[in-house]
């Protein structure tokens, strides 16, 4: 399934916006674990866990390998990568436009002075 640039950074935001999944994420960012393990520090069903999983799969955040019976989990950094890119592209814009603004406001200011 091809899904277009914008559509995957939804995916992406909305998957970041649960505090659980961010804790799952920060979980995974010491190495790959069994479900057991990411889900044990969660208060909540075997169900929950798994939706949220699901969240973190398809917004391309984690993949999950089966290792015998077991399922691990591992962080793919792709999707976080383009997320921080297009936020790093509008950090920057923004600045410009602030800079532009203040830029604006210091002449009219001496411009006031000077009549």
């Amino acid at each position: 399934m091809v899904i277009n640039r914008a559509a995957q950074l939804d995916l992406v935001f909305g998957a970041l916006s649960d505090p659980t999944r961010r804790g799952m994420l920060e979980t995974l960012s010491g190495g790959a674990v069994n479900i057991r393990t990411l889900a044990a520090p969660f208060k909540m069903s075997q169900p929950a866990i798994s939706r949220h999983l699901r969240v973190l799969e398809e917004a391309g955040l984690v993949r999950r390998q089966k290792r015998g019976r077991e399922h691990h989990i591992s962080v793919n950094s792709q999707a976080a990568e383009q997320a921080r890119d297009w936020i790093a592209h509008y950090t920057r814009f923004w600045k410009q436009q602030f800079d532009a603004v203040e830029e604006y406001l210091n002449k009219q200011e001496q411009k006031n002075h000077v009549e």
